[in-house]
Order: C-alpha cells, then structure tokens, then sequence
C-alpha cells in the first residue's frame, strides 16, 4: 500500500502542479483541492490545473464557494517548465481523458482501472467508489486538522461520485464518510445540492430522450450539440432507470470530437472496457466497470464514415455482444 510520507518527502522543496482529468468533475476538483491543503501543512505550494472548462453550474459553485482557485492549462503554462513535478489526481497519464503538460507527472493518486501502464516517483491506484476518499483517508492516517471547506467540498466529492453511495461504493467510502460529515459544513452542501439545472440542461434531456434507440437491453442516445461532460453522465445514469434498459451509451456532438458516458448496472458489461474497445482505433476511453467515458476527437470523426451514429451503435453492440456472451 502507498504511503503518503512518500510524496511528502518527493516534493519537499517544490512547487508542484496538482491536475486533474480534463473538464474536471466535482470529485477531481476535491481531490485536487485536499491534497493541495494537506501539501500546505507541509510547506510545499501548489498550483492546481487542467485543460478544458469547468461547465456545470453545479461545479461552478463549488469552486466559487470553498474558494478553489484552479486554472486553466492556458492561464499556467508560460509558467511551466519540463523540470516542474506534475501529481495526476483522479486521472492518469495517458488515459484518454487528461492532456500531457509540459511538466513532468511524477506521481499519480486515482481510483480508475489502469489502461496504460506508467511510472511514476509515487503511485497510489485503490479501486474505491471516489478520489476524494483516497485524500481523505491521507489527513486521517497523517491525523491533519481538516477546515470545514475541505472536508466539505470531499464530502461532495465522494458523495457525486458514488451518486450517493449507490454506486462503486466501499467500505473505505463509507468509513471516509464517517470521518468527514463531523467535519463539514451541512449548509453549505445544501447550496450545492439545490438548483444545479439551466435550462440548457433541459435541452439534452430532451434531445436525449428524442433520440433514444434501444437494442436488447442497452439505450443509446445521441445529442445533437455541445453538452459538458458532467450533463453527459448524468444523462446517462437518468436513462438507467428505463426498466428494460441495463446498459446506456449517450454522446454528444461537441466542437472537440464526440463526448461518450457509458453506464453499466449488468454483472456481464464491464463499462471501462466496452468503451476503451469500441473506440479502439478511433478514440480514447475507459473507467470504472459501472461507469465509464470517452472521446473521438473532432480529427478521428470522419473514420466513422458518411453514418457515424450507425457506426457507433455497431462498434458498441459487438462489444457488447461480446461481453455478455463470455
């Protein structure tokens, strides 16, 4: 098991870059934010980043309201240099869903399948329900004071990604749990929780809903336009409640390629590895066994051919065949 004491020790000294997984959800920004408060105790500064946007109301707010200053790789970068020692929070290199920076990734702490294997100084990979309980468990095992803003933007970390504890949820997440509601700020988690819709989320419900096809028991959808990558997942999950539907696989078109979010309740459909199958070749993805996603960039569309929603359904229904078959 990986000791934290490590990474401690490889970045005394440093200013170190914490980056999450591009367009980076709640429970990346957690992470990122939690490490960069347990990294302070320790003098050691950082700079949290990714690439993309942060575009769900929801994450929004929680950034606005514990007062996370993350960046854009495009706010940092004239900054960086090859020399600066980069930590992968709820991502890894060179799976699919985080651009290389010009630092060096020396370090890597994530709760996703690994797909390509990397070396880093320090690694710490547990397949538990969220990266904020890996965090979390850090100021527990170092027994750091935790504020209020931290334990509570963790507390929201792991319960969205968990979807309230109802799914990829562990022992550790629970015990994690535990340890941060004593800690957080009750109020605060209810301004988060309440009115997080606009009214372009409406828009992909609809779109989605128009445009579901069902083949056996797993729903495609396709959305028409640019949709983040949060709305995508959680898309996918509402579509999940179909009673005849199992398995669901929505994509957005987007300005950077088509965005996918796959969503597996089956034991026989491992989500991670249906999608980083069916976009072999084509695209990058990968996850968990329940949830999972990818991306063809906007370059790599036309191998699709002149029907690319045919395509995709194909490319995923003999994944899909395949899975359940075995």
């Amino acid at each position: 098991m990986a000791d934290c004491r490590d990474l401690i020790k490889i970045c005394e000294g440093r200013h170190i870059y914490i980056q999450t997984h591009n367009f980076p959800d709640p429970d990346a920004i957690a992470s990122a934010f939690g490490l960069q408060k347990l990294m302070k105790h320790f003098d050691i500064d950082s700079t949290l980043c990714y690439e993309g946007r942060i575009d769900k109301l929801s994450t929004k707010k929680m950034t606005e309201l514990f007062n996370i200053n993350i960046y854009a790789y495009d706010q940092i970068k004239e900054k960086m240099s090859e020399e600066d020692y980069i930590i992968c929070v709820d991502s890894q290199k060179g799976g699919g869903n985080i651009t290389d920076f010009i630092g060096d990734e020396i370090a890597c702490i994530d709760h996703h399948p690994i797909y390509v294997n990397t070396e880093y100084k320090y690694s710490d990979i547990r397949f538990v329900g969220s990266c904020a309980t890996i965090i979390t468990k850090y100021f527990q095992e170092l027994d750091i004071p935790m504020d209020k803003p931290t334990a509570s933007a963790l507390l929201y970390g792991l319960k969205t990604d968990t979807l309230d504890f109802s799914r990829g949820t562990t022992i550790m997440d629970i015990d994690m749990f535990k340890y941060l509601y004593p800690r957080a700020d009750n109020d605060s988690l209810k301004v988060l929780e309440h009115n997080n819709m606009e009214l372009s989320d409406l828009k992909a419900y609809g779109a989605a809903i128009e445009n579901i096809k069902i083949y056996g028991s797993t729903g495609f959808a396709f959305i028409p336009f640019s949709c983040p990558d949060a709305l995508i997942g959680i898309i996918s999950d509402f579509m999940l409640e179909l009673n005849s539907v199992d398995v669901t696989v929505i994509y957005s078109k987007r300005e950077d390629g088509y965005k996918f979010s796959i969503r597996s309740e089956s034991p026989n459909v491992d989500a991670g590895s249906v999608i980083n199958l069916a976009l072999n070749g084509i695209g990058t993805g990968g996850g968990h066994p329940s949830m999972a996603g990818g991306l063809i960039k906007s370059e790599d569309v036309a191998k699709l051919g002149p029907y690319p929603d045919t395509a995709i359904i194909e490319r995923f229904t003999y994944i899909l065949g395949e899975q359940n078959n075995q």
